[in-house]
């Protein structure tokens, strides 16, 4: 390695620990001492399951090392509610505080860049004349609140996605884009990999982080803790003897990458316009599976835990990101033209389901006797299809590494499910909506005109069934799409959870495992009866035989 690569890879380090040892108020905790406490725990006790003890770690030391973030009031404890607001969104009213947190074009000769900022107040009008959203001043809040956003993040484009009811507090969400190479979780992710590939010559830090890419691996093989045999301290060895667990399990389904599928947008959240924006979290395969079995009413609080059954790997705000997922790929949708698939000649001949597309500038709009057509013939999805597996594109969950050819491991059994899994297919992009299944009772959509006395000024509108609250207009060449609702699909029945499945059986039952009763005397008497009358005869049998040796 050249002095160079080697001066550039020592900046860089202390760069990313300079990050990791940041702290938001005096006296507070760094995430540096967060990871370390962890780690040096893990290596002072080396458990044997550390891979499952490693989550009861982090939220133990989340309660000793970490200080929970005082909350911020500069009103008193008798302030009324409404005065508490008031003093939250009087900030969106401060052009200047939207100005000063803007961050400037990366080009310095460009002196005005474009700000990615609907006009929400445009659009609700049209929905109003519907009868649809929310109360006008709420919203002009929410076009506010969605401009301190666009200046507080390097975004490409926003969109006021919907607003989701809660028990105690409501989520108001916004649908935005990135500038390219400026997603701050990809730039988080990508400090932590360095933190992980340079601490290895970084004193007891590089220790722990050794250590811990050794559990993950699954190396069980250690330097020290050895017996004289060559076993470990409290494992036991091969003559020991132990069963081993057949059981395998299920090959876990990774999550689609940013800007690809389920992923492909980013979502923001807050309780009432004013507040802190919060981003949620990427949604992952095994979450929208788990949201599609249970129903649960949103409280508000992100952190809280959904208890469930089936149960649901993360906390509300996971949870709300999955179901944020599903609305969007079954609600979103647009008039047919609008959207046109990008012209690539080497997609087309792959046959690959294609996955973008670009606006039609030609399009003039559809009249509004065909838009609100109860075929649905002139409406299309442009979001994707999510399939059962819980990704927009299949993932095959027996591949084979590309540098694995033969795996000797690999029994008969394994190689059936290999060929006998099928891909998953779902429709593809740009569908017609008439395709969609019809409910039970009722359609999947339903269209309508805001004004039948006035038709040549009226909005066309179509309701979601599937998902109440779902609504989409259209005028002419502009289109949108909202949900105001409880963020919970539309059953013709009851919801009834899920019954737990039986109990699987601890071991076979028959009699060489059940306990028998203690024979009585009687039993004992009869059967040794029994015993010498087997032995007579015997022995008369015996006799016989010896008798006709003799003879012979």
């Amino acid at each position: 390695m050249d002095e160079n690569t080697k001066d550039e890879s020592e900046e860089q380090f202390l760069k990313a620990k300079a990050y990791l040892q940041q702290v938001k108020d005096e006296g507070d905790s760094s995430l540096y001492d967060h990871f370390t406490s962890v780690l040096t725990k893990l290596l002072d006790e080396r458990p044997q399951n550390s891979i499952d003890l490693i989550e009861n770690y982090f939220e133990e030391s989340k309660k000793h090392v970490l200080k929970s973030e005082p909350v911020k009031d500069d009103a008193s404890p008798d302030t009324p509610t409404e005065e508490v607001l008031a003093q939250q969104q009087i900030k969106l009213f401060d052009p200047e505080a939207d100005m000063e947190s803007a961050e400037p074009p990366q080009n310095e000769n460009e002196e005005e860049f474009d700000i990615p900022l609907p006009n929400v107040m445009e659009l609700a009008h049209c929905f109003e004349q519907a009868g649809i959203g929310l109360a006008r001043e709420e919203l002009y809040r929410v076009f506010l609140a969605l401009k301190q956003l666009v200046f507080s993040y390097p975004l490409t484009s926003v969109r006021f996605w919907g607003k989701i009811f809660g028990v105690e507090k409501n989520y108001i969400v916004a649908e935005v884009e990135f500038r390219e190479g400026e997603d701050a979780e990809e730039e988080v992710g990508e400090v932590l990999e360095e933190i992980i590939e340079m601490c290895y010559g970084c004193g007891h830090i590089s220790k722990s982080l050794s250590f811990l890419r050794k559990v993950g691996e699954g190396d069980e093989e250690r330097e020290d803790d050895r017996r004289d045999d060559g076993s470990e301290e409290g494992v036991p060895s091969e003559e020991d003897d132990i069963p081993k667990s057949q059981w395998k399990p299920p090959p876990v389904i990774p999550k689609e990458d940013h800007h690809n599928g389920t992923n492909k947008k980013v979502y923001f959240v807050c309780n009432e316009a004013g507040q802190p924006w919060v981003r949620l979290p990427h949604v992952n395969p095994a979450q929208i599976v788990a949201a599609r079995q249970i129903k649960k009413f949103f409280t508000g609080k992100l952190d809280t835990q959904i208890i469930s059954f089936p149960p649901f790997n993360g906390t509300e705000a996971n949870y709300l990101r999955a179901q944020i997922a599903r609305i969007s790929a079954g609600t979103h949708i647009s008039p047919a033209g609008y959207f046109i698939f990008e012209e690539d000649e080497e997609e087309e001949e792959e046959g690959q389901p294609r996955d973008s597309f670009e606006q039609n500038v030609e399009f003039e709009g559809l009249p509004l006797r065909d838009l609100v057509d109860p075929s649905m013939q002139n409406w299309i999805h442009h979001v994707q299809h999510i399939l059962p597996q819980g990704r927009c594109t299949w993932y095959d969950p027996f591949q084979k590494p590309e540098d694995d050819f033969e795996d000797e491991d690999l029994d008969e059994e394994e190689e059936d499910k290999m060929d006998s899994v099928q891909p998953e297919v779902g429709p593809p992009l740009l569908t017609c909506v008439a395709d969609d299944e019809a409910l039970p009772t009722v359609p999947a959509w339903t269209t309508y005109a805001s004004s039948k006395a006035l038709p040549e000024y009226a909005v066309a509108v179509v309701r979601s069934n599937r998902w109440p609250g779902a609504y989409t207009f259209s005028k002419g060449r502009k289109f949108e799409n909202i949900y105001i609702g409880y963020g919970h699909k539309y059953k013709a029945e009851n919801y009834s959870p899920p019954i737990p499945p039986t109990a699987l059986d601890e071991y076979p039952v028959g009699p060489d495992v059940m306990e028998m009763d203690d024979p009585t005397v009687e039993d004992e008497q009869a059967l040794k009866r029994a015993q010498e009358e087997a032995m007579k005869a015997a022995e008369e049998m015996d006799g016989i035989d010896d008798d006709e040796d003799d003879a012979d």
